[in-house]
């Protein structure tokens, strides 16, 4: 790489990346920011450095999204998901009804079931221990990744309970990991805007680090492109790798675009919230995370439901070690508007990776290898939800070799 041809900051910071050196937060935001041929060389420094600790192998977990409630009165200005009791489509499924979804996700091949629902004013704070437990009676080898922390803070002061004692109950009954969504970023002016009355930055980061401190390992995320920036970024990503650093709770880092057509966010503030991040932004968040967590947060995924398969394979390039998982139900990105559907069967998922000229491993929650498939492929199978003429393959049909692969 010449470092020459670079604007002399960025130069200077891949210098140091280059030379082991951790990545700071004033540096971090001055990469975030990058554009053109320093861009360029943030991402490749990103791709080795995913070489280094990763290797050629790239990860997917089959799972499927059980969001078993939608009915939520807190009001998040991005949010459109959430209904009232009395609009229709609101849904809060039965104790029944989620395990029969986590059993068929169980035929069709899943190790996960991710679950989260929205804040339901009605629901009794034990309703969280009460699906754990069901699951667990009827498929004791399904690990169980839910409840978000304001769903944890949500239970917790149902039941009057500490974080520490409510999340230790959970995994008694069965948990094994919890999703660090609710994040959003972690910038109070940001989340003022942006969740009205939801969980703190501060209150987040108390339940995240309880989780850690318990032995429940947790996902991280971002939620950016609509009233932030770079500083904001750098800033939530430092926040996250010093709490890994006390704990290594986190498995992986979940960048997730914001996608704004059907956003209240978006669509009640008319020129004042961006439709989501720029080309150049999705790029950076993900190779600038990659350089700023090196050592500490190793596995990056990249969201095929906020991306598109197109644009998420293109993330493999760009630090990227994790493709996520299967869904095979997807509700929370389609009611914001997203295009991309519900599921990406494993089948899919390994000719997506292999055309990226990686290895496709299919992981568990804990990222441990379930199968390579270097040189097989999954069984086909019809996806759970019946799909329009479209596929997440459609992009690579002109490619002879996945033609032939395919026939």
């Amino acid at each position: 790489m010449n470092l020459d041809a670079l604007s002399r900051p960025v130069a200077d910071i891949l210098a140091r990346v280059q030379e082991g050196r951790e990545t700071t937060q004033a540096e971090a935001t001055v990469l975030y920011g990058a554009k053109g041929a320093d861009l360029k060389a943030i991402c490749e420094v990103a791709d080795g450095l995913r070489q280094k600790v990763n290797g050629d192998r790239v990860g997917f977990v089959v799972n499927r999204n059980i969001n078993f409630t939608n009915i939520c009165y807190m009001g998040c200005t991005f949010c459109g998901f959430a209904k009232r009791r009395e609009d229709e489509g609101a849904e809060w499924l039965s104790l029944e009804t989620i395990v029969e979804r986590a059993r068929e996700a169980q035929v069709r091949g899943a190790t996960e079931v991710c679950i989260q629902g929205g804040i339901h004013p009605k629901m009794p704070g034990t309703y969280y221990r009460d699906i754990v437990l069901a699951i667990k009676a009827e498929l004791p080898d399904m690990d169980i990744h839910a409840f978000s922390p304001f769903e944890i803070w949500y239970g917790a002061a149902k039941l009057k309970m500490s974080y520490a004692d409510f999340i230790q109950d959970l995994k008694e009954c069965g948990l094994g990991s919890i999703p660090g969504t609710a994040a959003e970023i972690l910038d109070t002016e940001v989340r003022k805007q942006l969740t009205k009355d939801k969980l703190s930055t501060e209150k987040w980061v108390e339940i995240i680090r309880a989780a850690h401190q318990l032995g429940v390992p947790t996902t991280a995320t971002i939620m950016y492109g609509h009233i932030d920036g770079p500083q904001h970024w750098a800033a939530h990503m430092a926040l996250l790798r010093d709490i890994q650093k006390d704990h290594q709770g986190f498995t992986e880092l979940v960048p997730l675009s914001f996608v704004h057509s059907d956003s209240p966010l978006f669509l009640d503030n008319p020129g004042k919230v961006r439709p989501g991040p720029t080309v150049d932004e999705v790029d950076a968040m993900h190779a600038v995370s990659r350089i700023f967590l090196h050592g500490q947060i190793d596995n990056i995924q990249t969201s095929w439901t906020k991306l598109g398969p197109e644009r998420a394979q293109g993330m493999l390039a760009k630090g990227v070690n994790d493709f996520g998982g299967t869904l095979m139900n997807e509700s929370i990105s389609r009611a914001a508007g997203s295009e991309h559907g519900q599921e990406v069967t494993a089948f899919e998922m390994v000719q997506i990776i292999r055309a990226a000229g990686r290895v496709p491993v299919q992981r568990n929650t804990r990222y441990e290898v379930i199968e390579e498939f270097a040189n097989h492929d999954p069984a086909r199978q019809a996806p759970l939800v019946a799909r329009d003429v479209h596929t997440p393959l459609d992009f690579m049909a002109d490619l002879p070799e996945f033609l032939q692969r395919s026939a």
